[in-house]
């Protein structure tokens, strides 16, 4: 280390002055004022002005240095003078005159883009020279509190006695509800390891194997799309397992580690600890999703049954939701909402008005007759200038639409602090639900314990079974996931069958925990907060692809390795493959 540098650049300071020291970096900018060139160094820790001597073949060096190249610089470290004093860095107060300055690695090629620039970049600009955009500080930072997380999230489960154990990435394929990512057996011939979507099954198996609680920072892996808040390909999540535990162990466990790490790494209030817990039934009616943004505080009411018993025909047969907004909107506002509405594939949006002498103004007035207005004032607890607005559909749809419009309503008139983080969770799940064949398929985790265990299972309508399973939500984004496992052969079997599988295919797919809940496994429960997403919210990055260091393009692309690509006939012999494409 000695013979490139004797301490970093944010390290130099009044106390080193008169003292020689070496520093190396990267040249970040030149000034050049004739008969003196000033340098900005700077590497992972901070920056350094050094300038040369009045020589003029140091002078004509130094200015010539390439922006970004790798420098190493000896010399004396002195005051500066009181108009050069650069407040704004750490080191402002200081300089180092250069004696010596030898560059390490000099750029040869064009830059593709300003390193500490304020202006736009194209993301795939940016992606395809990765390597440069991390020395942005931006991005350097966000490497930086990511190490720092992971440091106190490992720290805080190590404290509370879980055990780290790492999990295989090379598994079998399971049904966990993404696409798996496959990779060919060359021993094997026609025969696929899987990428782990989760370690599920691994940690229930550490379970039965008498490991009592459990963690890592598990890698994931899923043939996914896009989205700002979800990377395609992998992530990493704190993912958790403890035995002879319940639901309420989980939280009394992971809401305070969850609780501290905001707390730590943000200076956003926490507006609810300990966390509210709302049903997912709540959820859907009140917010329209399950995963609210508890920082709008509009809320979503029910009217199918009050609009049961008017003559509005679109209205009649379907689920009517409704939210009140309190005070007078313009009529711009009005068009312009409707015109979102149109976006989202609705014919339009209802809406009703209230005047001075609480009467009502809107298209739907005249359908509404007059001895049921003063319930609608009640139900909608609507006063003067008040304005409610409708959305009618069939129940999944006006739920979805009603959620979309709410979000919107709180974006458009301001309601969203965004310096709170709002926690929730999101408990009570359904079992079971109808795919879009009609068929009953899992609406979750499929190892969850139903709530009843087998009676509700044999005795229950599928579609009234609740789970143990639950979500931690924060600021409308999903944190977190978990459930009680299902730990019982009989139930395991009895809940996969209504799913429409065998216990042939339970024994193919998941082979492993069929057989080891054949041999005493204790009740376990856990759950995998996304570090991802955690940083994200901690960074208020734009996108996930900001807190990650190497991340693929929205198109599951690597642009700087130029991943997926094509490999030789030589590699797909080894693995017994053989291409048709078309």
């Amino acid at each position: 280390m000695k013979e490139y540098r004797t301490c970093t650049c944010h390290e130099i300071s009044l106390k080193e002055v008169g003292k020689k020291v070496k520093i190396a970096g990267f040249v970040q900018t030149i000034r050049d004022f004739g008969g003196l060139v000033f340098l900005d160094i700077r590497d992972m820790y901070g920056i350094t002005q050094v300038v040369t001597s009045g020589k003029e073949e140091d002078v004509d060096f130094a200015s010539h240095i390439p922006l970004e190249s790798s420098v190493s610089v000896y010399g004396e470290v002195k005051k500066r003078d009181p108009e050069t004093i650069n407040e704004k860095l750490k080191t402002g107060l200081v300089e180092i005159r250069i004696e010596s300055l030898e560059i390490l690695g000099r750029r040869t090629k064009n830059l593709p883009f300003e390193i500490n620039s304020s202006q736009e970049v194209r993301e795939d600009l940016r992606l395809q020279y990765r390597f440069l955009d991390l020395r942005n500080d931006k991005l350097k930072n966000n490497l930086l509190l990511r190490a720092k997380v992971l440091q106190f999230l490992r720290t805080q489960m190590i404290e509370q006695g879980f055990l780290e154990v790492q999990t295989p990435i090379l598994t079998s394929s399971s049904p966990e509800g993404a696409r798996d990512y496959l990779v060919p057996s060359r021993l094997h011939a026609g025969k696929f390891y899987a990428l782990p979507q989760a370690p599920q099954q691994f940690k229930q198996l550490l379970m039965v194997s008498g490991i009592d609680k459990y963690f890592q920072i598990a890698p994931c892996f899923r043939d996914e799309d896009a989205r700002s808040d979800r990377a395609p390909g992998e992530f990493y999540q704190l993912d958790m397992e403890m035995a002879y535990a319940t639901q309420e162990d989980v939280f009394h466990v992971i809401e305070p580690v969850i609780h501290k790490t905001f707390q730590e790494f943000s200076n956003k209030k926490i507006a609810n600890y300990p966390f509210p817990r709302i049903s997912y039934q709540e959820a859907m009616l009140k917010y329209g999703t399950d995963k609210p943004d508890l920082r709008n505080p509009l809320t979503i009411i029910d009217l199918s049954e009050f609009f049961s018993r008017c003559t509005f025909k679109p209205f009649i047969g379907k689920t009517v939701r409704a939210i009140c907004i309190k005070g007078h909107l313009s009529k711009g506002f009005h068009e312009k909402l409707l015109q979102h509405a149109i976006k989202l594939g609705m014919p339009g949006l209802g809406y009703l008005e209230v005047q001075e002498d609480l009467s009502f103004k809107g298209p739907i007035d005249k359908f509404i007759p007059d001895n049921l207005k003063p319930e609608l004032l009640k139900l909608a607890n609507l006063q003067k200038d008040d304005t409610l607005f409708l959305i009618a559909d069939n129940q999944k749809r006006a739920t979805e639409l009603s959620g979309q419009i709410r979000e919107e309503l709180g974006k458009r008139l301001n309601l969203i602090d965004t310096n709170v983080f709002a926690f929730a969770w999101i408990v009570d799940f359904p079992m079971f639900e109808e795919d879009e064949q009609g068929n009953l398929a899992f609406s979750h985790n499929p190892f969850s314990m139903p709530q009843g265990g087998l009676d509700d299972l044999t005795t229950k309508n599928p579609l009234e079974i609740l789970a143990y399973q639950y979500d931690l939500v924060v600021n409308g984004i999903e944190l977190s996931s978990g459930a009680v496992r299902n730990h019982d052969i009989e139930i395991m079997l009895k809940a996969f069958t209504m799913a429409g599988y065998t216990e042939e295919e339970v024994k193919s797919k998941f082979g492993a925990l069929y057989t080891a809940f054949q041999f005493g496994a204790p009740p376990h429960a856990g759950i995998a907060p996304g570090i991802d997403r955690m940083l994200m919210l901690l960074t208020d990055a734009d996108t996930i692809r900001e807190v990650i260091a190497f991340p693929l393009n929205s198109k599951a692309q690597d642009l700087m390795m130029g991943a997926p690509s094509k490999v030789s006939r030589a590699q797909l012999r080894d693995i017994h493959i053989n291409l048709n494409l078309k």
